[in-house]
């Protein structure tokens, strides 16, 4: 796909088709886009490679945009190989060009490609600018966004932030997305970077101070236009705020008991005025969708089975996922089944509890087997109170 960004930004990056899981963990059944621009001024600045795959597609859409030119700068901004896979080929086709990154992405370009190209090298952290002509490059520190290494690029001139990994998301260019952006963005998000909402809400406060036209990641599309709907999302995720009222109900089931508790509760709530309410099997549904659902919404049923005396084990797998990303700033409800000794929901308590600003509602429900006149009870006294 050719994208002209400005009149000296072109796009030059690649769509990855054949991809099934992004990271060995994501499915991305719409692909994935590697995204990389070249800034054509006096000097011309390369932004990041792509995966090692594409190297030849990638290469032969530069030598179109350089037009018999010849780059001066490689600005590698996240080492990530999916980015800087092309790092050697690049530096080896174009011996005289120098490679812009911060002193840590260094460290790990010798660590993953065998050296740090010291006679070829600029430093760039805060504050850093790099000079093309027309255009200056700004450099903003943003480490752990997603790792440590990183730095972004702000075009003071065309008012450009190339944001590395920020504002990403699942999909190929080429892939027109019914959904729009937040979908995919949100899943990648809570996935990728839900983590480090500290430091997201770090670079927030910088870019409060640019005026911003356009947004150039290093996943998913160029975004244009106003950008106040991306920048909203991303203070909401990375604040841990709730995107949208609604209650989640996450379930796992053995003899189907379970998931008709979490099914009679879904009905309840809808009875008591709550106009969202999203039921997930854990076994079943996309584990990342599932978390990207916890974190959009308020409230959270977890609604399990004992198992091995303890919590069952998807169950316990999705907690993880939430507790390692910071879920925080909900309130949480637990049923627990258990024909003889239920013990899930203290268990699942336990997991939760360091997490911040996290409440727990009162009423917890204990089925014993299958569902009896007593555990509607406590199912339609559990609706009353999340409603």
């Amino acid at each position: 796909m050719n994208i002209q960004i400005t009149d000296d930004i072109r796009y030059i990056g690649v769509d990855d088709h054949k991809l099934d899981l992004f990271e060995g963990l994501y499915d991305v059944p719409n692909g994935m886009a590697y995204n990389s621009y070249v800034i054509l001024d006096e000097k011309i600045a390369v932004m990041d490679t792509v995966e090692a795959h594409f190297g030849q597609a990638w290469f032969e859409k530069l030598d179109a945009a350089l037009a018999g030119r010849t780059p001066d700068y490689l600005v590698v901004q996240h080492v990530e190989p999916d980015h800087s896979a092309n790092i050697t080929a690049f530096m080896d086709k174009y011996p005289n060009a120098q490679l812009a990154a911060s002193q840590q992405a260094f460290k790990l370009i010798a660590n993953l490609y065998g050296t740090d190209y010291a006679d070829h090298r600029i430093v760039v952290g805060e504050g850093s600018k790099l000079e093309l002509g027309r255009h200056t490059l700004n450099f903003l520190a943003a480490p752990m966004i997603h790792w440590p290494e990183v730095v972004m690029s702000y075009d003071s001139t065309d008012k450009v932030l190339f944001s590395a990994d920020a504002f990403g998301k699942f999909g190929a260019q080429d892939y027109d997305d019914p959904e729009g952006w937040s979908c995919e963005a949100r899943r990648y998000y809570f996935g990728i970077v839900g983590k480090f909402g500290v430091q997201v809400q770090g670079l927030l406060k910088k870019l409060a101070g640019l005026e911003l036209k356009t947004i150039c990641s290093l996943h998913g599309p160029v975004l244009t236009g106003d950008l106040s709907e991306y920048l909203d999302l991303y203070n909401t995720w990375s604040s841990y705020g709730v995107e949208t009222e609604g209650v989640v109900i996450a379930y796992t089931t053995v003899y189907g008991h379970t998931r008709e508790a979490a099914e009679y509760l879904a009905d309840k709530l809808r009875e008591n005025g709550v106009s969202r309410v999203v039921v997930n099997d854990l076994a079943r549904t996309d584990m990342y969708e599932d978390v990207e659902d916890a974190f959009r919404h308020g409230k959270l049923v977890l609604c399990t089975t004992t198992y091995n005396g303890g919590v069952f084990p998807i169950m316990r797998e999705f907690i993880e996922h939430l507790t390692e990303r910071g879920y925080q700033k909900r309130t949480v409800a637990f049923v627990e089944n258990g024909s003889w000794a239920p013990t899930a929901a203290k268990g699942m308590r336990a997991m939760l509890e360091g997490g911040k600003e996290l409440s727990f509602a009162e009423t917890a429900v204990k089925i014993t087997g299958a569902l009896t006149a007593e555990s509607r009870a406590q199912l339609d006294k559990l609706a009353k109170e999340l409603a």
